[in-house]
């Protein structure tokens, strides 16, 4: 998955984690329900980690990333290939400034014909996923979530979670790749600025797109 993908399917779950209030009660149950709980907003920062087949890391990155529920988000990577994603409510725009390029597309439409669609029906995710506890693992309550079409993007994906707060995602695909994201100085309804929701493509870049 590119890093566009990973970040509407983390930003995905995390919009999408109370519609999985049916799984068995356990640990890791038990603690993102605690975390949910009149969630509205959130701030955290990151580290993303591409791991292959043969356990080589193919990519490191960074940044920050803020929600408001229901439909908002913003994902900004750093470091030497900056990108931003933002999602305003009604479009979602994809800026990489390395390519001076902008990308948007209607939100309501954006995960259409993809395996990130099912995340967008909460009422489905039960039925679309097998979710289990998987126990302790260095100190956090696993929880997995595995996808049972056979043509979904990704196989499985783990939320680690410590002192009721996810700190760890991580997705795997049928070809062994892993994307984990380790969460940090995480914010639980911190007051949000309504600019960070809105984009404006800078001057003089290229836009693709519905726009």
């Amino acid at each position: 998955m590119n890093r566009f993908a990973v970040a509407l399917l983390a930003i995905l779950f995390a919009l999408a984690l109370p519609s999985v209030a049916n799984a068995q009660s356990g640990p890791a149950r038990v603690q993102l329900e605690r975390f949910t709980d009149g969630l509205k907003s959130l701030h955290a920062r990151f580290e993303q980690m591409v791991v292959n087949s043969d356990g080589l890391v193919e990519e490191n990155s960074s940044g920050q990333v803020w929600i408001a529920h229901p439909n908002r988000f913003r994902w900004e990577y750093g470091g030497d290939f900056p990108e931003q994603v933002v999602a305003d409510g009604e479009k979602v725009w994809l800026y990489d400034e390395m390519l001076e390029q902008v990308t948007v597309r209607p939100q309501s439409s954006l995960t259409a014909d993809s395996p990130l669609s099912l995340l967008t029906d909460l009422s489905q995710l039960d039925v679309q996923f097998e979710v289990r506890e998987l126990g302790d693992d260095s100190g956090l309550d696993l929880l997995e979530l595995r996808a049972q079409n056979p043509e979904s993007q990704f196989d499985r994906v783990l939320l680690g979670l410590d002192n009721d707060i996810i700190v760890m995602m991580a997705m795997e695909d049928a070809f062994g790749l892993r994307t984990e994201i380790r969460f940090r100085d995480i914010e639980r309804n911190p007051p949000l600025e309504e600019e960070l929701f809105h984009f404006t493509p800078p001057e003089g870049v290229d836009v693709i797109g519905d726009f």
